[in-house]
């Protein structure tokens, strides 16, 4: 997806009760926003961080459970390159 297209901007309708509105509105005047658009993109983007930290964390701790700790050093890195060229050469340049 290119950048120009993540960043188009498309329109959603929901329907809220009117006490929701009511509380939109106070929030959009009370903190400064343009729109209640922009207070509620401001919250979901904040969902979506959120979600993506949770991810992360949950990928981090699959990782330090996966198995006995290696010491990575810049000789572990240069070996390790030395095996992908080995085992891959130059298929990346091919593509």
């Amino acid at each position: 997806m290119n950048q120009e297209s993540q960043n188009a901007t498309v329109s959603l309708n929901i329907l809220l009760p009117q006490s929701i509105k009511d509380f939109i509105d106070q929030q959009v005047a009370n903190e400064g926003f343009s729109t209640s658009s922009e207070y509620l993109c401001e919250l979901v983007m904040d969902a979506k961080d959120r979600w993506v930290e949770e991810q992360v964390e949950q990928m981090l701790i699959e990782a330090l459970d996966s198995g006995e700790p290696i010491e990575v050093t810049p000789d572990y890195w240069q070996n390790k390159r030395a095996e992908l060229l080995a085992k891959y050469g130059n298929e990346s340049k091919a593509a």
